[in-house]
């Protein structure tokens, strides 16, 4: 027997272990990531249960936090709420005799950005200990013991040490790295610590990184790093929210916070490690590339034990066969169809004489006529493919239909219960829907008279309108890098895993704002070129400038000079000078008329005191064709379509800029006049209110025009 000190020293060693682990792990999925990456899919169902391998994508997020060791989990959901609490509550994660979770709640909110959310996570106190951030797009098989292990370890030590974000090794060559922008980290191997971070090409479009010549001189050794990337998975503590809560300019978590931490540690005197793997799988969904590549590396086993026949899914039954083909019970096949390798089926799908799959995944209860030709495609549940088509590379979403000898191209994304006519071709750029584009909480609008060019006559459905009037408030530090998607059909596939798929540096979270970045899933990436990085800066720092100066009241010269700064640098279009300027306008009326200012207040003290700065953006004074005033007006008026009070801003704005000869009458009346100003609904409801002001100006010139005549004839 051990003497009695020893025996309650080792009492005393368990029960410090325990006070240690007394607050349970917690996690935060981000179901929205507030970005349209997935449209038009996005219009109708939430992004976190859009089927990946015919499996929803949350589903992936969180089996990976139950095999971490997760007890707490808070789902922070966004667009389509509803859905995303409806499929969780009817799911084993939610159940009480299966969930391995004690906790599972819900985070209901308006943010619309990850700086929000992250800031409304800090107003709520309920992670009160180390805690993951992932989002519902993270496929994973990593064991995250040894990072959590570390993290504590250093925490322990340094509670300074305020985050760990995983990475994944992949080489310099990597298949999976981005083709556009690439992250570069710079660590210290010492002690993991990320000491700085940046975006190649950086806002300058250039690919120098630039070092603070102090952490040279500070670190003895350092490593810059291109060769990994970020699986999307951080492991957090409170003090990373009350960083959050303290700069309102952060709205991305690499670009925003993570860059601007470390570049103010002398400030704030916190430090980020970095956990480095160099096996297993861990992919983020950003885009239609990387749903493409996830779900080829899921059916390739992968990511195992993350594959079909694992049947995470409650009912689910699939088998492994030869050839990687993975069939759920109640598929029927015709005798002479051919199945090849790399093709999932799901239950209930039915497929016709001569028909040939290879390479795709069928969701349930689908039907499959005779001869039709399927490679590489993804088709959900309950779609309808007639006799004799071809569907390549391509995504039909549920109860989508096809009538005979149809053919689908490459690229072509056909969204929910679209129905396309026999013998119609829908080409790769086509994005098809039901639904009207409304990025809200509420978004999608059904519209009623379908688009015949394209569906053909009797089908139903309308090319994808993707305007970016509402897209121009989200233009915020960090949210997505533009145009630096993949194109499908130039890839060059190898037999290694996806693996950590993409490294599109975490800045993918920003809304897509050209049509070619969200758009196809082929030629995604079309726009990948040093001028639109540019342009996509300017966009962002032309904006920023001009709103901080409103609000510090600078003088219309000085900002004329440094917007002529930033539009030298980054070869900026006259159309986007006018745009930021639209942008930073609004932002300001808006602010003002939170805090208590009038309508006609606020645009007098915006408008009314830049009129120098209004006047040097127009350069159509002299012509009888008023294109700039036009194109201004048109981007104030979308600017204005979905806000609140937007009518009654507009006829105020648009009589200051009128009194002011900004906008010449001539101007006014040819924007009036202009397709653009009312080919939308929203548009022309905006607009209504300054009909009196479009009546006063036409009756002057025709009192101008009745004078002239008399004094001739006198």
């Amino acid at each position: 027997m051990p003497p009695k000190g020893k025996k309650s020293q080792a009492a005393n060693k368990p029960k410090s272990g325990e006070d240690e682990r007394e607050a349970p792990l917690q996690a935060v999925i981000l179901a929205d990531p507030f970005e349209t990456r997935f449209s038009p899919f996005t219009l109708e169902r939430p992004r976190c249960l859009l089927p990946l391998a015919n499996t929803p994508l949350i589903e992936y997020t969180f089996e990976f936090l139950a095999n971490a060791g997760v007890e707490d989990v808070y789902v922070y959901c966004g667009a389509h709420r509803e859905q995303v609490e409806e499929y969780i509550s009817h799911s084993k994660w939610k159940s009480h005799l299966s969930s391995p979770f004690a906790k599972l709640e819900f985070i209901q909110s308006t943010s619309h950005s990850i700086g929000d959310a992250m800031r409304d996570l800090d107003t709520r106190g309920i992670l009160v200990g180390d805690f993951l951030l992932v989002y519902g797009d993270v496929v994973s098989n990593l064991p995250l013991e040894p990072a959590l292990a570390a993290h504590r370890a250093r925490r322990a030590k340094d509670k300074n040490a305020i985050m760990t974000m995983v990475l994944r090794e992949v080489g310099t060559h990597h298949r999976t790295k981005a083709q556009g922008t690439k992250p570069v980290f710079v660590i210290d191997p010492s002690n993991d610590r990320c000491l700085h971070f940046e975006q190649m090409p950086n806002r300058e479009g250039k690919h120098f990184l630039s070092l603070d010549p102090v952490l040279l001189s500070d670190h003895r050794e350092i490593d810059i790093r291109q060769d990994i990337i970020d699986c999307g998975i951080d492991i957090c503590t409170p003090d990373v929210l009350a960083l959050w809560s303290d700069n309102f300019d952060f709205q991305a978590p690499r670009k925003g916070f993570l860059h601007s931490v470390l570049k103010d540690y002398e400030l704030n005197g916190k430090t980020i490690h970095t956990h480095v793997v160099t096996d297993h799988y861990a992919a983020r969904v950003r885009n239609l590339h990387a749903y493409d590549s996830v779900s080829k590396d899921i059916v390739s086993r992968w990511a195992y034990p993350l594959c079909p026949d694992s049947n995470l899914v409650q009912g689910q039954s699939y088998r492994l066969q030869k050839g990687n083909i993975y069939k759920e019970e109640g598929v029927i096949l015709a005798r002479d169809c051919i199945i090849h390798p790399k093709t999932v089926i799901g239950r209930g799908t039915s497929v016709g004489d001569g028909s040939v799959i290879s390479d795709s995944i069928i969701g349930r209860h689908c039907q499959i006529g005779r001869g039709v030709t399927i490679q590489g495609a993804y088709i959900w549940d309950h779609a309808s493919i007639g006799d004799g088509c071809v569907v390549k590379k391509a995504v039909l979403a549920n109860e989508a239909s096809l009538g005979r000898k149809c053919t689908v191209e490459p690229g072509a994304l056909i969204s929910y219960g679209v129905s396309i006519s026999e013998g119609m071709t829908i080409r790769g750029e086509h994005r098809i829907t039901r639904a009207k584009r409304k990025r809200s909480h509420d978004e999608g609008c059904i519209r009623s008279q379908p688009d015949t060019s394209i569906v053909g006559i009797g089908g139903y459905g309308f090319e994808f309108e993707d305007s970016d009037e509402e897209d121009e408030d989200e233009i915020v530090d960090g949210l997505v890098t533009r145009g630096h998607l993949y194109n499908l059909s130039d890839l060059a596939l190898s037999a290694e895993s996806i693996s950590t798929l993409n490294s599109e540096s975490e800045d993918d979270f920003e809304p897509s704002h050209q049509r070619s970045e969200a758009g196809s899933f082929v030629s995604i990436g079309s726009v990948d070129s040093a001028a639109s990085q540019h342009a996509a800066n300017f966009d962002h720092d032309a904006a920023a400038s001009i709103y901080d100066s409103l609000v510090e009241g600078h003088e219309s010269a000085n900002i004329q000079l440094e917007l002529t700064s930033l539009r030298m640098s980054t070869n900026a279009s006259e159309h986007q000078v006018r745009r930021a300027v639209v942008v930073s306008f609004v932002k300001r009326l808006a602010q003002l008329m939170k805090s208590g200012s009038s309508v006609r207040d606020a645009v007098a003290q915006v408008f009314g005191q830049h009129k120098e700065l209004l006047d040097r953006i127009m350069f159509d004074k002299n012509s009888s064709s008023k294109v700039d005033q036009v194109d201004f007006m048109v981007l104030l008026q979308a600017d204005l379509a979905h806000r609140e009070s937007g009518d009654s801003i507009l006829l105020s704005a648009a009589t200051k800029l009128v009194e002011m000869d900004v906008i010449e009458e001539e101007g006014m009346v040819q924007w009036w006049e202009s397709h653009k100003s009312s080919d939308e609904e929203a548009m022309r409801k905006v607009r209504a209110k300054t009909q009196q002001l479009i009546d006063f100006l036409n009756e002057s010139s025709e009192e101008e025009s009745d004078d002239g005549e008399e004094e001739e004839s006198e």
